[in-house]
C-alpha cells in the first residue's frame, strides 16, 4: 500500500515531529506531535501508538530522521515529508 493510501484510508497514526510551536502554528487534524528530540525519550509512548508511523515536519528533514531513528527500533513508519503534503492527503 502506497503512503498517499494510507493516509486516506486514516491508518495507523501521523506523528509530527516539530517543535510545539511550529506544530501549534498548524498542523494535520488528528495528528500527534512529538519533537525529534523527543521521540528516543518517549519511545515507550511511541511504540504504543497504532501502526504505521507516518512522520511529518516542516520539510521532511526531520521527519526523515525520526524515520531511521524508529525504523531502528523496529517500528513500521514513512517519511511523509512537510505537514502540508500529508495534508493534502488527508482531505
Amino acid at each position: 500500500m502506497d503512503l498517499g493510501n494510507i493516509i486516506r484510508e486514516n491508518k495507523g497514526t501521523i506523528l509530527d515531529v516539530r517543535s510545539e510551536g511550529e506544530f501549534m502554528g498548524g498542523n494535520v487534524t488528528g495528528s500527534l506531535n512529538i519533537p525529534v528530540q523527543e521521540l528516543m525519550h518517549r519511545l515507550d509512548e511511541v511504540k504504543k501508538m497504532e501502526e504505521p508511523l507516518v512522520l511529518c515536519c516542516a520539510s521532511g528533514n526531520r521527519s526523515g530522521m525520526a524515520q531511521q531513528m524508529l525504523s531502528a527500533e523496529g517500528l513500521e513508519c514513512y517519511n511523509g515529508g512537510g505537514w502540508m503534503d500529508v495534508n493534502f492527503y488527508k482531505n
